[in-house]
């Protein structure tokens, strides 16, 4: 919105300063941040009084676990607040991918919320029905894939890029659809089946937001495209605004839910962090370098699947408890180291992600 302000500016003043992709990304971040320091404790104190009981506690969870009972959850609301809030000031308005992203966050987010919901009201784990809740992700994200196909220059629609192989491209032609839609809901699933401990999907989520709005910010400039032989899209770069808004929320909500939480995100928060996630690296034509940065999430999941398919298969498991952060508490690991841990490797994922960039 405050990008209109360049109208003003006759090349040389402060109101130029608007026109520059990075200086609106940095004021994104700081007031999804203050929003978050400002609003934090009047939406928990809210949450504690509606939510009575708080999150349901799964009976057969780790026993450390039932320490958090009474904890409220939804304070994703907090997050989904900030960086819209923050996108909507500082991100350009007439940019399709903008309105794509922010539509999956918020979208998802509201799925979410439902889910969170009856989980309170009912007072137990068992919310939304899993197939109603895939249902109306394939359907935001169907919107969000045919939406970002139209926005894609001509050579890369319907296009699978490939990371280090420059050239390389593969036509997926009208399969792009059900390809982008399998990596959005994909990506809200993986940060939602994440986000079982205080703050172990937050930061990874924001590790992967900074390191997808460099990856957007250079594929939406030609000259940086042309240096790193990378593909352009042009119009991807005000991504980097919309990034640099969440990274600053979730600092907000991390003052909140770093253990022990005074609330959590709950599937309000997960499944619109990860929808976005994943709609931005469609948007970028990124989805392969996402399951790389994202590596943390793509595990979380495949722990789950692999657990669900031996167990019918066998009877028996392979993991002590799927998620496999909950197998590592099992084996005694406090919940700081494994939450310090998967920060630590998300890092690292994050700059391999980076690095694909330039290895060509």
């Amino acid at each position: 919105m405050l990008y209109w302000l360049t109208a003003f500016s006759d090349g040389g003043d402060f109101f130029n300063l608007f026109r520059y992709i990075t200086f609106r990304a940095g004021a994104a971040f700081f007031t999804a941040l203050v929003f978050g320091f400002l609003f934090g404790r009047p939406l928990i104190d809210l949450l504690r009084r509606s939510q009575g009981k708080g999150q349901p506690i799964r009976d057969d969870g780790p026993e450390g676990h039932f320490a958090k009972a009474g904890t409220p959850t939804m304070g994703g609301v907090l997050i989904l607040g900030a960086v819209t809030v923050a996108t909507l000031l500082w991100a350009r308005l007439d940019n399709p991918y903008v309105w794509v992203v922010l539509f999956v966050t918020i979208a998802f987010g509201l799925v979410g919320f439902a889910d969170d919901y009856a989980k309170v009201s009912k007072g137990n784990v068992k919310g939304v029905p899993g197939r109603v809740r895939l249902a109306a992700g394939f359907a935001i994200a169907a919107l969000a894939a045919i939406a970002c196909a139209l926005a894609h220059p001509a050579e890369l629609t319907g296009q699978l890029a490939f990371p280090v192989f420059k050239e390389l491209l593969f036509d997926l032609g009208l399969l792009f659809i059900p390809f982008a839609m399998i990596v959005i809901v994909g990506a809200a699933n993986a940060v939602n089946l994440t986000d079982g401990l205080d703050g172990l999907a937050i930061m990874p989520v924001m590790i992967a937001a900074g390191t997808l709005g460099v990856i957007a910010y250079a594929v939406g400039r030609v000259d940086f495209t042309e240096y790193l032989d990378v593909h352009y899209v042009p119009g991807t770069g005000e991504l980097l605004v919309f990034a640099a808004g969440l990274i600053g929320g979730g600092l907000g909500f991390l003052w909140y839910n770093a253990p022990p939480a005074a609330v959590f995100m709950g599937d309000t928060g997960s499944l619109a962090l990860g929808g976005a996630l994943g709609a931005i690296a469609v948007a970028t034509k990124h989805e392969i370098v996402l399951a790389i940065v994202g590596g943390v999430f793509v595990v979380e999941a495949l722990s789950v699947i692999i657990q669900v398919a031996y167990f019918k298969r066998t009877g028996k498991r392979v993991f002590l408890m799927a998620p496999i952060h909950h197998h590592f508490e099992k084996r005694g690991w406090e919940e700081s180291q494994i939450v310090i841990r998967f920060w630590i490797i998300s890092l690292i994922l994050a700059l391999v992600g980076l690095a694909t960039l330039k290895i060509r």
